[in-house]
């Protein structure tokens, strides 16, 4: 089994920053892909973006955060993170670290076995 955890939000003003970390336990060589998603009051829980575990570690990003946000992990394969650069209020949302274990990168929430409880990213004005 893998456990995940996320850590790292918080309230930052409109054109902030904020990185956030999802952290892996257990058998975690078994992982082939890890995504974050988000889920705002009233919606649905959305692809935010993911990598690949193993190389190349190719990414994937939502349309509205590519360019302001990257995803990276860490040499091993313990840690992934968000860095959220340009933040504004419709990036208020809970943030959730998913995991699946076959090695591609798909975007809908079902397709993911494992998740954390989540880390609250609120931006204000």
């Amino acid at each position: 089994q893998v456990q995940l955890v996320e850590s790292g939000g918080g309230l930052v003003e409109a054109g902030g920053s904020l990185t956030l970390s999802c952290t892996a336990s257990g058998r975690t060589f078994n992982i082939g892909a890890l995504a974050w998603f988000r889920q705002a009051p009233g919606k649905e829980r959305e692809f935010v973006g993911g990598i690949l575990w193993s190389p190349p570690y190719m990414r994937s990003y939502a349309d509205s955060v590519r360019g302001r946000f990257t995803i990276s992990r860490d040499t091993a394969g313990k840690k992934m993170y968000l860095q959220m650069n340009t933040l504004n209020p419709d990036d208020t949302a809970a943030y959730y670290c998913a995991a699946r274990w076959p090695r591609n990168l798909e975007k809908s929430a079902a397709d993911f076995g494992v998740w954390g409880h989540g880390t609250q990213v609120t931006v204000s004005l």
